[in-house]
């Protein structure tokens, strides 16, 4: 008997790109089970509605990250279990938290200004 081994699996698309798990390396992220909430979520909009409850008081001018993208990182990281908000600084570098907060730029290449600047 053949034994047959699926070698990717693929998900919503984001935006422009594929959403492809595989198993060939490439850019890695152990939180790739988290995929399967984002469907749930899009289907119900739930942390978009919940991310309009939030008034921005922020400068337009210096708003990189969008209070649903912020809602979603932080319900997302609970979700996987990163409860503390420091572990949100390794977070940032991981693609599927980006795919999953809603990120256009999800390696941060197109980032408005350096990491740390505030101005």
């Amino acid at each position: 008997m053949t034994k047959r081994t699926q070698s990717s699996f693929s998900f919503a698309p984001h935006f422009s790109r594929d959403v492809v798990a595989r198993f060939d390396g490439g850019q890695i992220t152990t939180e790739v089970g988290a995929l399967l909430l984002r469907p749930a979520e899009q289907r119900t909009g739930i942390l978009r509605q919940f991310a309009a409850c939030f008034r921005d008081y922020r400068r337009a001018d210096r708003v990189e990250h969008t209070v649903s993208e912020l809602v979603r990182q932080r319900v997302y990281g609970i979700a996987l279990g990163y409860e503390d908000l420091n572990d949100h600084d390794q977070l940032r570098q991981d693609p599927s938290l980006a795919l999953l907060s809603g990120k256009r730029d999800m390696g941060g290449e197109q980032r408005r200004r350096e990491r740390g600047k505030s101005r």
